[in-house]
């Protein structure tokens, strides 16, 4: 059997040579262990996270570029000598070097213990953002020159933290405070925060008696905040554009007090059959999951008195969730807003007089947020904006998010 160092060596070198994402690498990997599931979890997360950290004190000790799994075993000990005050330094040197023997790579033992013994004795207070939060310089740049430097160093910390995990209630079964008292009784560590439960530990989704009985769905509270901001009534038609894995759904359901008809539309079957198979467990059967692209009009669809259209954007409020979506490059993103803004139109022609419209991203970037709204609204006199709100991240807080809250007044 793999050990657990092992397991997070070959998930890691499927994120930074194959092009994993982080997540699905991480589920895939975990599939099939049974033991060392939150070690392994923390190792593959942390060093993604940290990268830019962990290559400035690597890089400092080599003279040429390492092969990319010796890398990957260099970044899976600093990480452990760094960041894992839990871990002895011997034993994340000694395991790193174990590592070499496991994939045969022996030659290079003595450099990956030589290297790790440096690192161990030479930490440094780094001051520098860019390499102390592990956040890419141009990434840094572009926020600074959109909100602000006191702004972002404000929710650079939180960006290497664990997200909070919110359960929302189901209303239909319990309040927060009834679901609160269900989940410890499972022996979950969880409060009440506002309308929500904030748990605290780890939390096995097929196991638990109270989400298999549909007492409550996970969402983050800024998704929370913004679906709650719609004001969906009972009896009204709501529309809810690239809706999976269907978090707002829900709770738009629950404004609308399980009546009315809300279509939940995606671009993928697989992706609509997640929103319908948790809408069952919920009971909540006024949503309809359905395929559509939003980027083209369809006829079909009726008119709505809301609509919730929280297109594609770069993620870049989500890195915690996903920490190697940072790394990426920004002309990868230029297209975006483009993109969006033709989503946003379609989405608006479904709209009826007096109706509101949110236009919503995970994102922290002001092209693919303010500037589409201003650009939609140049184009569409018939619509004003309410109000728009960004959100950042922060430590017990929700993520990075931004939403606009549109009136359509008139063809």
């Amino acid at each position: 059997m793999k050990n657990a160092r092992l397991i997070a060596f070959e998930t890691l070198y499927k994120i930074f040579y194959d092009s994993t994402y982080s997540n699905l690498a991480v589920d895939s990997a975990l599939k099939d262990v049974e033991t060392d599931k939150a070690f392994i979890s923390a190792l593959v997360y942390g060093v993604v996270e940290r990268k830019i950290t962990l290559d400035y004190y690597i890089n400092k000790y080599l003279t040429s570029k390492p092969k990319p799994k010796i890398m990957t075993i260099l970044r899976l000990g600093a990480y452990q000598l760094l960041f894992m005050d839990k871990v002895p330094s011997s034993a994340a040197i000694n395991e790193s070097v174990e590592l070499t023997h496991n994939i045969k790579q022996d030659y290079y033992s003595k450099l990956v213990n030589a290297v790790l013994h440096k690192i161990d004795s030479n930490r440094e207070d780094i001051s520098e953002p860019s390499i102390k939060y592990s956040v890419p310089e141009c990434l840094i740049n572009m926020w600074n020159k959109q909100y602000g430097a006191e702004t972002v160093s404000g929710f650079l910390p939180a960006l290497n933290e664990r997200p909070p995990i919110y359960a929302i209630p189901n209303s239909k079964f319990v309040d927060a405070e009834e679901l609160c008292y269900e989940l410890l009784e499972e022996g979950v560590e969880c409060e009440v925060f506002e309308d929500t439960v904030l748990i605290h530990s780890s939390i096995d989704f097929d196991s638990s008696r109270s989400y298999k009985n549909g007492l409550f769905y996970i969402e983050d509270l800024s998704s929370y905040n913004c679906a709650r901001a719609l004001d969906a009534k009972p009896g009204e038609t709501v529309i809810d554009f690239c809706s999976a894995p269907g978090g707002k759904a829900f709770t738009i359901a629950q404004k609308m007090e399980n009546n009315g008809k809300l279509y939940a539309f995606d671009l993928y079957e697989h992706r609509t059959e997640l929103v319908r198979k948790s809408a069952q467990r919920l009971e909540l059967n006024v949503i309809s999951a359905k395929i559509n692209d939003a980027s083209v009009y369809n006829d079909a669809i009726p008119m709505a008195d809301k609509i919730l259209c929280d297109v594609p954007c770069s993620g870049f409020g989500i890195v915690r969730r996903k920490p190697e979506i940072k790394y990426k490059n920004l002309d990868s993103i230029k297209n975006l807003p483009e993109i969006q803004l033709n989503i946003l139109k379609t989405s608006s022609l479904y709209l009826k007089n007096g109706g509101r419209l949110i236009y919503s991203t995970c994102t922290l970037n002001k092209k693919e947020n303010e500037k589409v709204v201003a650009a939609f609204l140049k184009d569409n006199l018939g619509f004003s904006l309410e109000y728009d709100k960004t959100i950042f991240p922060s430590i017990h807080g929700g993520d990075g998010f931004y939403f606009a809250v549109l009136t359509k007044n008139y063809d």
